[in-house]
């Protein structure tokens, strides 16, 4: 797969997009060797971002697009919340925010000189859910909709967009409970916390995209597509599967041919594989 000149791409539809998802208060930390037993690691360099699949596949939206992107997700009523809100705003996104009376989830990313990272979660994941108070009936105005996070009822509410995209990280229970056919199901094909059996949902997503990192992927229907070329070498690992995902729901939204959602997707996990943290902007 050639690289993609967005340029190709400058000629985007005036999109409706929006995430609903969750987001994770990450410290990255760059070390000399993932953290191992009995030994002390040295970092050279750390950042702290509000950051969680939701949160940058959103970011993604908003930057390849340069477009408004509303952002549906819950966080918690405390200091890492406020500090998350304030920093999600100063990125572009409109947030629609349903506050919960519990700390906001943390998190820790080591990042080693290959690029390869280890993440640490700390809290309860902190999802929107239909019964928040959020403006679940402007969902059917959206063009593209990517869920990380939520309930069964919320997934069926967003199936008055006209393109609805999920991560399999939302839960085989979740997904089998709404019952609704997504346009894309998209996950890695290597994480283990991705793996799912298709064959369980009642209603199969019409196409299901596994990544698979440098070997590229594959697409059901479809069969396999190559991997994008990095820009860099590999700085970071983290948020290059939701900024994929973000890529291609922009380009499913846009109504281009699969193939080219893809590369999109691809061109976009690719970028986000190129800078230290999940936002380029503050390296």
């Amino acid at each position: 797969m050639k690289n993609l000149d967005l340029n190709e791409f400058s000629d985007l539809p005036k999109l409706k997009l929006a995430v609903i998802g969750h987001v994770e208060w990450v410290t990255f930390i760059k070390v000399d060797n993932l953290p191992k037993e009995g030994r002390i690691s040295h970092s050279k360099k750390y950042i702290e971002e509000p950051a969680g699949g939701g949160a940058v596949a959103a970011v993604q939206m908003r930057n390849l697009t340069n477009r408004d992107v509303h952002f549906f997700t819950a966080l918690g009523r405390d200091e890492i919340g406020e500090k998350s809100k304030h920093r999600l705003e100063n990125l572009g996104l409109s947030l629609h925010i349903a506050w919960k009376d519990k700390p906001t989830r943390k998190g820790i990313s080591f990042v080693d000189p290959n690029g390869e990272r280890a993440i640490t979660v700390i809290g309860q994941r902190l999802q929107p859910i239909y019964k928040d108070d959020l403006p679940w009936d402007e969902l059917s105005t959206f063009d593209g909709v990517f869920l990380t996070a939520t309930d069964t009822k919320c997934i069926q509410a967003c199936r008055a967009a006209k393109v609805l995209t999920a991560t399999p990280r939302l839960g085989i229970e979740i997904l089998k409970g709404s019952k609704v056919k997504l346009d894309a199901l998209i996950g890695s094909g290597l994480d283990p916390d991705e793996q799912i059996n298709h064959n369980e949902l009642q209603n199969r997503a019409k196409v299901i995209i596994e990544t698979e990192g440098e070997l590229g992927g594959r697409v059901y229907p479809g069969g396999r597509y190559e991997a994008q070329k990095l820009f860099s070498p590999l700085i970071d690992a983290y948020g290059c599967g939701d900024s994929f995902a973000a890529g291609v729901t922009v380009g499913l939204a846009a109504k281009v041919e699969l193939r080219k959602a893809i590369s999109i997707g691809a061109h976009c996990g690719s970028r986000c594989a190129s800078y230290f943290g999940p936002y380029p902007f503050i390296n």
